[in-house]
């Protein structure tokens, strides 16, 4: 098939892209600059195309650019910025009608699980939203995965856990960190996303992808302190919101605060899965789905960065994640490598300045 993937950058998308190209399908890429998608060890083997979400007009110019598409996967967001969920269902409306007026059949999208709540936090609501947003009159057909934390060196939830293990010796723990909730390994997300695409394997229609246990917030937590072996002090604490958490949880991550703020936040509500259709529909990968535990220890056993597509795991940190995941000794680590290199390559600037030209020889 043609695939087309908006948000090939981030964590999610950079690894179908390679789940896609073994599968031996044909894969189109977006990005507001192309350019920026020559680091990533995908980029000689996909189309790419220039394109602003946010611009109805960009968005048809990429859509007929892309050449005849058969699916468009959905993996863009702007969690964390300046009215982000307006933004959002705007945006999916702008792909969706682009997609139906190029006659593409199929759009996947990867959402959150939503709570049956009035009083959704605006990260939970927004998801929603993009669901609406990508269902037009005339337009593909939808199939919208619903899943809730992503277990993953590079996840930005797991790389909070991980930062927040890491850096408080005591351990605060309200009241709302042991509602449920039904984590999923990359691995485990990526395979069901890669089925996706094909409408013999996979009926249009919501689906909620989940690993083989149930846990609560707090399991991954214990799991992650577990996994590196350094014991931490649990203090039980009354009267903390998630609002308040996430504040301060932002100040003492370095990943981005309003993103850290808005994901916390969504932490109020238990995220289960409310079905298991798709396990019927879909085989599980080679060796079935990934517990919860397996995931957070591979995802601790993560070596130095690599290429994404040259991962031998997907629970392992790509080079082009983030630039603070990974933990607090693998961002000095880099910090180091890159000085290194940097006085390396001055040194190198120097004595080519001071060499003096080397003389022709006469033969």
């Amino acid at each position: 098939m043609r695939l087309l993937i908006t948000g090939a950058t981030g964590y999610v998308g950079s690894r179908l892209v390679c789940a896609l190209l073994k599968q031996g399908h044909d894969v189109v890429v977006t990005s507001r600059d192309t350019r920026k998608l020559a680091r990533f060890g995908w980029s000689s083997q996909v189309t790419k195309v220039a394109m602003d979400a946010d611009d109805p007009a960009s968005v048809t110019r990429a859509v007929s650019d892309a050449g005849q598409i058969d699916a468009i996967y959905y993996l863009v967001h702007a969690i964390g910025q300046a009215d982000f969920a307006n933004g959002d269902r705007d945006a999916a409306r702008n792909v969706a009608e682009a997609a139906r007026d190029a006659g593409v059949g199929r759009i996947v999208y990867l959402g959150g699980f939503v709570p049956s709540d009035d009083k959704l936090s605006t990260h939970l609501q927004s998801r929603a939203d993009v669901a609406e947003g990508l269902v037009v009159d005339g337009g593909p057909e939808l199939v919208w995965l619903r899943a809730a934390v992503v277990i993953g060196a590079g996840s930005t939830s797991f790389e909070i856990i991980r930062y927040m293990a890491d850096r408080l010796p005591v351990i605060p723990e309200p009241d709302w960190i042991t509602n449920e909730m039904d984590p999923i390994s990359i691995r485990d997300a990526v395979h069901y996303l890669a089925a996706a695409c094909d409408s013999s394997v996979l009926p249009a229609g919501n689906y909620d992808i989940s690993g083989p246990d149930s846990a609560r917030y707090i399991s991954i937590l214990h799991e992650y302190v577990s996994a590196i072996r350094m014991p931490r002090l649990r203090l039980p604490v009354f009267g903390i919101s998630t609002r308040l958490a996430g504040r301060v949880g932002g100040m003492l991550v370095p990943v981005p605060t309003s993103l850290t703020e808005e994901l916390v936040t969504s932490l109020d509500h238990p995220m289960t899965a409310s079905e298991h259709r798709i396990r019927d529909l879909v085989p599980p990968p080679a060796g079935g789905l990934t517990p919860m535990r397996e995931a957070v220890h591979a995802s601790v056993r993560s070596p130095y960065p690599r290429s994404v597509c040259d991962l031998d795991d997907l629970h392992h940190l790509a080079d082009t994640d983030p630039a603070w995941a990974g933990g607090d000794w693998l961002r000095v680590k880099r910090s180091v490598v890159e000085t290194i290199g940097t006085s390396i390559g001055v040194a190198s600037k120097v004595v080519g300045v001071l060499r003096p030209p080397r003389a022709d020889v006469a033969s």
